[in-house]
């Protein structure tokens, strides 16, 4: 059996999800103590997550292609399918960053108030120091065009790749594929820092951090393998990807194990030089936080290092798809509440709630998730027919 049948039952999971989203979202609409920024906060933090996840799946994907990699061709369906969300989470993310605009002239309660025309004298100073980069026009402008660009190079590769498997004169595919990758790898690594900047750090347009994109670059990296993890165990415990064997599982554990600790590196050298050189512009960013996120900013930081740290570190956990399915999904909890981490205190302020609106919009972009990349991966056979690598694959062993 080499396609995935998605079932009435799985579907109507998703479905299930997303009505309780849209419950949510309806509930978040009328109800007088959820303000409007809280409102887009909560959206574009679903829209951001999930996004992420799925720009990550795709730059690992872009990577396996210019690293020539030959262990991961048998998962090499997985990490497409979720990289097809992108499209939907792009527009979500641009919603958001129109809703501010709409509201820009008239009200200070957006969640870029940057875009406010009636702030203080004090944080007028400091943002026009950044207008050259950070005005209306320039970041939409900027949000469509490297949006549409990811979009279309993505596209290409997906097309190729699925066209692979209907010839066998698979080569040229293959080494255009190669090419396309390395365009979309630069590329993406020199927007991602844009979109880092235009879309989360505005939020706090009087902080800066040469730093925080690529931190960013790593969250993204890391929740994208970690979904290919947790999509590839349920897979293989549907009678699906075969060949795909605890070396493989090995290999994606090794990239858990190893982002976690990049990632707990970047956030710790941040924190570290911040609270040394104790500048203004740059402490107010971690000093929010802990002062009214005390918690959740220390448990994410904690959980999402040591965890993996601690766990990941021997070869039989990496191996084991039992540890690999409850780390990874405590993973992407603790992911999610450090992107909460992101967005809230610049947006919403030091008032926060977590209630049935935040949780409820979880669940429903959880459902549309799952329910556009299981959709994906219904579409096509999960184990590739013709790679240059797949016999490689297949006898992948460590």
């Amino acid at each position: 059996m080499n396609y995935y049948t998605f079932s009435n039952r799985a579907k109507t999971t998703t479905y299930v999800l997303m009505g309780i989203g849209l419950l949510a979202l309806i509930y978040g609409l009328f109800n007088g103590e959820i303000t409007s920024t809280r409102f887009w906060a909560n959206i574009l933090l679903e829209g951001a997550f999930f996004t992420f996840i799925s720009l990550g799946a795709n730059f690992f994907m872009s990577l396996q292609y210019v690293a020539m990699a030959g262990w991961s061709v048998t998962v090499k369906r997985v990490y497409e399918a979720i990289g097809r969300f992108m499209p939907f989470g792009l527009i979500v993310i641009f919603l958001v960053l129109l809703s501010s605009v709409i509201k820009s002239g008239s009200s200070n309660d957006i969640v870029y108030h940057w875009m406010h025309k009636g702030t203080d004298k004090l944080y007028d100073e400091l943002v026009a120091k950044k207008s050259m980069w950070l005005n209306i026009p320039f970041v939409l402008i900027r949000t469509l065009v490297i949006g549409a660009i990811w979009i279309y190079l993505v596209n290409v590769m997906r097309k190729r790749s699925i066209e692979m498997d209907l010839t066998n004169d698979y080569l040229p595919l293959h080494y255009k594929n190669l090419m396309t990758a390395a365009y979309y790898i630069v590329f993406f690594g020199i927007t991602e820092q844009f979109v880092a900047w235009d879309w989360i750090m505005a939020i706090d347009a009087n902080w800066h951090s040469t730093l925080f994109g690529w931190y960013l670059f790593d969250d993204m990296w890391l929740t994208g393998v970690i979904a290919t993890v947790l999509l590839t165990i349920y897979l293989r415990r549907k009678g699906l990807l075969s060949n795909v064997n605890e070396n493989h599982m090995h290999n994606l554990g090794l990239w858990m194990f190893a982002l976690s600790v990049l990632w707990g590196y970047l956030w710790f050298f941040q924190f570290m030089f911040y609270w040394y050189t104790n500048i203004p512009d740059e402490v107010v960013y971690f000093q929010a936080r802990i002062d009214h996120y005390r918690c959740l900013f220390w448990v994410m930081f904690c959980v999402n290092l040591l965890l993996p740290l601690i766990v990941l570190m021997t070869r039989d956990t990496k191996r084991n798809d039992k540890y690999l399915v409850i780390i990874g999904s405590i993973l992407l909890v603790t992911h999610w509440i450090d992107a909460y981490v992101w967005i809230m205190p610049g947006s919403i302020g030091f008032e926060w709630h977590i209630g049935f609106y935040e949780i409820g919009l979880a669940f429903g972009f959880i459902g549309f998730f799952l329910y556009v990349v299981l959709s994906a991966l219904a579409k096509v056979p999960v184990q590739v027919k013709n790679h240059p690598y797949l016999e490689e694959s297949l006898h992948h062993h460590i």
